[in-house]
């Protein structure tokens, strides 16, 4: 705190001194204080001061030999300092760690530069001590514009000291008050444009720090504080300084913020208008990737829901067309096995080997094994290329290994099969009943037994139809009538003659000896051969039209079971897929997310950083 005087002796030290309630500083008529000083309080109940020149601690009372400038030491210029502490319990101003400090006159020296760069750049307020008896003037008004270029709008009080001599001319008392007021508000308001109009009568008091001081100091000593000999009006300066003193108390305290942290707020703000132009670049980028994962986002969501739309709809043209392919591989290998049985004659009358009508030589002829082999190997070569390409290549290309397997059995079809190669007359008896009811039922219908015939029938019972039963039953009881009529043949014989004659009989029967004969002579090996092979292949053909229909089924369910776990891989590869758009969608998701929590606090941090509004910054910086 400055109190500074364009002449010496205005009561710069007297006020401090009042404030002080004792007599510290050096203070009197004439130019008394010839260095600066400063006062501060201590915790200690003995106050002390030290110098610059030494930390060493001297006595308060010496501060007049010190500061004084009637006997201070040659060592001490004006623009030396000099501190003082106060015991803080003496003084309630020093208890928040403020400084009071005095100054010489401003009539003293020039070196006001030098001043205000060493001490009143950290200062919070600064008080003019004027002379009521005299105007502000201009070398003060000089210093403190000096003050306001290197402090932006200082907190400044104007203090009329001595004017308790007011009352020697009542008359003028008002006017000249007004004088005082009008000329320091213009220049606090307009001059300096430290404060409004309004404000500035504010910082304009008028006091007597002399009757103040001793009023304090007897209130000190136990005496009445009106006790000395005190001018009329006095109570009214006692209210007007102690006005002064709450009004500097509540500044001080105000203050500190708006003037000694004033760096510190701009730096701050500063600082936010850096973090708001971060948080103004996060938002930016945070926008932009979110559009960007909303594009991403949208784009795997409509490739899912594709995905998820193709494999619905090829599922069910896939399972139908696995469904005709595998009616296509079962018509296809029932007709390439119905045209193999259309060739089984070629192929086992391709097959050659050494015929004996021995029994065991017949036993192995009639195996046949190379020509089912044969049979199978064709087969089996024939139903592939009845295939399309593209079904050989979904037989072979989801599985490599996958063949189409099918087992005819023919030693089992063939097991039950009875070779008759015995000479038979085309037109004998047993010839002709077995071309008209078969070779089976022709055997047990010429077996000429009765037992034979009831077992027949027993058997026919449980098994036959009622058809074969019937024509069985008929044959057997030609055959019977025939043996036991033979008279009856010689009989009618003899009829036949009479009727057409003998010579027509003969040569009836010359005819049949000549066939017969002819039949008997051309019976060889190579007929009995033939006939085996014919009755063979009637044997395998109609035991292999038995099992065509199965054999066709089964290949067609090989293709469906081979295409079904094929497409069932896709499937599931598919899902796969599938799971993966999803993890990808989830994760695009929480980005989103992220990146909106970030924009969310980057927005209330940018609206805390704006919010910052310091209302003591300088002009420049709002």
């Amino acid at each position: 705190i400055y109190r500074m005087r364009r002449w010496t002796s205005n009561g710069k030290s007297t006020v401090i001194n009042a404030m002080l309630r004792d007599r510290v500083l050096p203070s009197g008529i004439g130019h008394t204080t010839n260095c600066f000083l400063s006062v501060e309080g201590t915790d200690g109940d003995e106050a002390f001061l030290t110098t610059e020149a030494s930390a060493d601690r001297s006595s308060v009372s010496t501060v007049n030999q010190l500061a004084h400038a009637l006997h201070m030491d040659p060592t001490l210029d004006s623009g030396s300092l000099v501190k003082v502490f106060w015991p803080k319990s003496r003084c309630t101003l020093l208890r928040d760690d403020l400084v009071l400090m005095d100054s010489p006159g401003t009539d003293v020296t020039l070196e006001l530069d030098t001043w205000i760069d060493k001490f009143c750049l950290d200062a919070d307020v600064f008080v003019l001590v004027g002379n009521a008896e005299s105007t502000l003037m201009n070398t003060e008004k000089l210093f403190f514009h000096k003050v306001s270029e290197r402090i932006s709008k200082p907190n400044i009080f104007i203090l009329h000291n001595r004017w308790d001599a007011s009352v020697m001319e009542p008359e003028y008392i008002e006017e000249v008050r007004k004088q005082h007021l009008d000329r320091c508000v213009t220049f606090l308001a307009e001059e300096l444009k430290v404060v409004g109009l309004d404000e500035a009568e504010g910082r304009i008091f008028f006091v007597s720090a002399k009757e103040v001081l001793s009023s304090r100091m007897q209130q000190a000593q136990g005496m009445p504080e009106t006790g000395g000999a005190l001018a009329e009006g006095f109570h009214e300066r006692l209210r007007e300084f102690q006005r002064f003193e709450r009004t500097f108390e509540e500044f001080i305290s105000q203050s500190a913020v708006k003037t000694k942290f004033e760096q510190h707020t701009v730096r701050a703000w500063q600082i936010t208008e850096a973090v708001r132009a971060v948080m103004d670049a996060i938002n930016i980028a945070a926008a932009d990737r979110k559009i960007c994962c909303l594009e991403d986002r949208e784009e795997q969501r409509d490739r899912l829901d594709f995905v998820r739309g193709q494999i619905n709809r090829l599922s069910d043209s896939i399972k139908e067309k696995i469904k005709t392919l595998t009616d296509e591989v079962a018509a296809k290998v029932a007709l390439a096995l119905s045209d193999q049985i259309r060739s089984l004659p070629v192929l086992v009358e391709e097959f050659r080997a050494d015929f004996n009508p021995t029994q065991d030589n017949l036993q192995l002829y009639k195996t046949c094994e190379p020509a089912a082999d044969v049979l199978w190997l064709s087969s089996a070569d024939s139903v592939h290329p009845l295939l399309s390409t593209s079904v050989q290549e979904q037989l072979s290309s989801p599985s490599s290994c996958f063949q189409l397997t099918y087992d005819l059995g023919l030693a089992a079809l063939c097991a039950d099969f009875r070779e008759n190669i015995d000479f038979q007359f085309s037109l004998g008896w047993t010839a002709l009943v077995t071309r008209f009811i078969g070779v089976a039922n022709a055997r047990r219908a010429l077996s000429g037994s009765d037992v034979v015939t009831m077992e027949t029938l027993f058997s026919l019972q449980d098994g036959s139809t009622f058809k074969d039963e019937m024509v069985v039953s008929i044959a057997t009881r030609l055959v019977s009538v025939t043996s036991r009529a033979s008279m009856t043949v010689l009989v009618v014989g003899g009829v036949v003659w009479r009727s057409v004659g003998w010579r027509l009989i003969a040569l009836s029967f010359s005819l049949y000896g000549v066939l017969y004969l002819y039949e008997r002579l051309t019976w060889t090996d190579a007929s009995r051969e033939r006939a085996l092979k014919r009755q063979f292949v009637e044997h395998a053909a109609r035991r292999l039209r038995t099992v065509v229909p199965v054999t066709s089924s089964a290949c067609g369910q090989q293709v469906y079971k081979e295409l079904s776990a094929t497409f069932s891989r896709l499937t599931q590869r598919v899902d796969l897929s599938e799971a993966e758009l999803e993890g990808t969608i989830r994760q695009l998701c929480f980005r989103i997310q992220r990146l909106e929590n970030v924009q969310r606090r980057s927005k209330a941090f940018r609206s805390e950083a704006a919010g910052f509004t310091p209302p003591h910054l300088p002009t420049g910086w709002s």
